[in-house]
């Protein structure tokens, strides 16, 4: 296993995020999937520069993204999207496409069960195709209820990773998990083999070592399965705007590379943007308490 971590949570330059991994004892980056963002050819010379390379990307389910909606165009320009964020992985050396079927945020069906289950499985069919000739793993992303009605947990996208193809797998989280699971630890043991990448954040999506999960405990399981892949960090550390705030520079007051619709799908999951300082002191925790336990 080895640590790895998203780059959403925090608008800046790419340059500052790869250095920022490299020094605190990351080997990945699980990139944003947001392809036109990011000119591949200059990732990579940093991430060689730096001795950090692409574990995979993730779907940022804004907006109009959504494989099980109602429209057909919707549902064509968003497996289009998927697409795309495949083709940058794949130019980035990356292995996994972590895939977020519905938009986050939305929590009200557009049709029946029926219908919405075909629709993604259609989609996800022809993502899979893709993925295939491009050698990357798709793997399914099971969201907690507050943020997705479609897929909550680990039994539902095993469900879907297996009526889209041999190959696709899923990916666990621990935040969602907690939220979700009776038994994090059994679900990790049905994912199995088709476990193909792994996020991480405490109970209260705070950096590992920061909430009550055990983490020696998750470690230990992911061992027992044979998960040799990324812990990919995800925090969202949550901004406390009362005078109980223990943290109270940690609000980035000049934010820049960002767009309104990133800035809202930040704010949504219960964050802000948030300072240099206080998210490199975040991202130095949270190697602190999972380094040891699977170096």
């Amino acid at each position: 296993m080895h640590l790895s971590m998203h780059n959403w949570m925090r608008a800046e330059p790419i340059e500052v995020t790869i250095k920022r991994l490299a020094k605190f004892g990351y080997e990945s980056i699980e990139i944003s999937g947001e392809p036109e963002q990011f000119d591949t050819k200059e990732v990579r010379k940093l991430l060689d520069e730096n001795g950090i390379r692409c574990w995979g990307s993730v779907t940022l389910m804004l907006g109009e993204r959504n494989l099980p909606a109602k429209d057909e165009t919707q549902r064509e320009q968003s497996v289009q999207y998927v697409k795309d964020c495949i083709t940058m992985v794949k130019e980035l050396d990356g292995e996994v496409m972590t895939i977020v079927p519905a938009t986050v945020g939305k929590i009200e069906p557009d049709a029946t069960p029926e219908e919405e289950w075909e629709w993604a499985v259609e989609g996800m069919k022809e993502i899979y195709d893709h993925g295939q000739k491009e050698g990357v793993r798709l793997a399914v992303e099971p969201l907690n209820r507050f943020e997705t009605y479609f897929i909550n947990r680990g039994e539902q996208a095993l469900e879907l990773a297996k009526a889209t193809g041999p190959d696709c797998g899923v990916i666990l989280d621990t935040f969602h998990m907690n939220i979700e699971e009776v038994d994090l630890y059994q679900t990790i043991r049905e994912a199995g083999d088709r476990l193909a990448d792994f996020h991480v954040a405490d109970n209260n999506r705070m950096p590992c070592g920061h909430g009550k999960l055990d983490w020696a405990k998750i470690v230990k399981t992911l061992r027992e399965v044979g998960y040799d892949g990324a812990l990919t960090t995800e925090f969202v550390a949550p901004v406390d705007r009362t005078p109980a705030n223990p943290y109270p520079d940690a609000i980035e007051t000049e934010p820049v590379d960002i767009t309104p619709e990133q800035k809202k799908f930040i704010e949504e999951h219960g964050s802000s943007l948030l300072s240099e300082k206080f998210y490199s002191w975040l991202v130095e925790e949270n190697a602190k308490t999972l380094l040891p336990l699977i170096k």
